[in-house]
């Protein structure tokens, strides 16, 4: 008999119900992802066309914080919850660019993007990259496994990028970041981008819903901007996702979706009026 992680994974796949990371694929480009998913994304997009256009944000913005946390921050350290299907410049790629031992932990419970992460995501021989199994909505969980590549006495930057609107209110959403954020060591950083509700993207949600696909609750800027309590925000603050530090030489134009990127500082700083 067929038995281990793979198998486990396999039998974990439904192919006849919509899941959001083979969504993102299909709109996005990709090839992995069958015609469940394809269907419900065809149905957002009628609601809000410039939903593809949110989802090559969401990995640009990704690409453009890393980068940052990677070299000006200094950062060494990636925890990445809900990190969807491998595509190009994943988390481990642009910070192993910039520093080739940085380590990175991936964080997921989508079995076809573990199957794929598995398989594609690959360290550089300084760093290292793993792969954890485990729910957005179970921190402690995320913690504890984390912990076996990550050294949590130093600082780690956590990547949330479109997960929150995964966890309702009723799961708690602020009180999954604060688990995290709280096990952190001071100038470890966070990083949200996530859609924001419009009366658009509230129906491209709905549509979503009608054609299967798991509930993604849309929240407010000040909504999101209230998971960064506690944090110092880095410049410009939470913003519209193409305008989170735009590359050089880009126009960017402002869409419904908005990111951004907080620094934990420690009790000493907030003392000494450093922070």
């Amino acid at each position: 008999m067929t038995s281990g992680p793979k198998f486990d994974l396999q039998a974990r796949l439904r192919t006849d119900q919509p899941a959001s990371a083979r969504m993102w694929d299909y709109l996005l480009g990709g090839k992995d992802n069958f015609a469940a998913d394809r269907t419900a994304a065809d149905a957002i997009v009628a609601q809000q066309p410039e939903m593809a256009e949110f989802a090559r944000a969401g990995r640009q913005f990704l690409a453009r914080a890393v980068g940052f946390l990677a070299g000006e921050a200094g950062i060494r350290q990636f925890l990445d919850i809900g990190p969807g299907l491998p595509t190009a410049n994943n988390t481990h790629e642009v910070a192993q660019r910039i520093a080739p031992d940085s380590r990175v932990v991936y964080v997921d419970n989508d079995p076809l993007v573990l199957v794929h992460a598995r398989a594609l995501l690959t360290s550089s021989p300084e760093g290292a990259t793993d792969y954890v199994d485990a729910d957005a909505r179970d921190p402690k969980t995320i913690l504890r496994a984390a912990a076996a590549t990550l050294d949590f006495s130093r600082p780690v930057a956590v990547m949330m990028i479109g997960i929150l609107g995964h966890i309702s209110d009723e799961e708690g959403p602020a009180d999954v970041v604060r688990t995290i954020v709280d096990a952190l060591a001071p100038g470890s950083y966070l990083a949200i981008n996530d859609t924001i509700t419009t009366p658009r993207n509230d129906d491209a949600a709905e549509a979503a819903q009608s054609e299967g696909a798991v509930d993604y609750t849309l929240r407010t800027v000040e909504q999101i901007t209230a998971f960064f309590d506690g944090l110092e925000l880095v410049e410009p603050g939470v913003v519209s996702n193409p305008l989170w530090r735009p590359e050089p030489g880009t126009h960017p134009t402002e869409l419904a979706v908005y990111s951004g990127v907080a620094r934990k500082v420690s009790r000493a700083d907030v003392d000494a009026g450093t922070a």
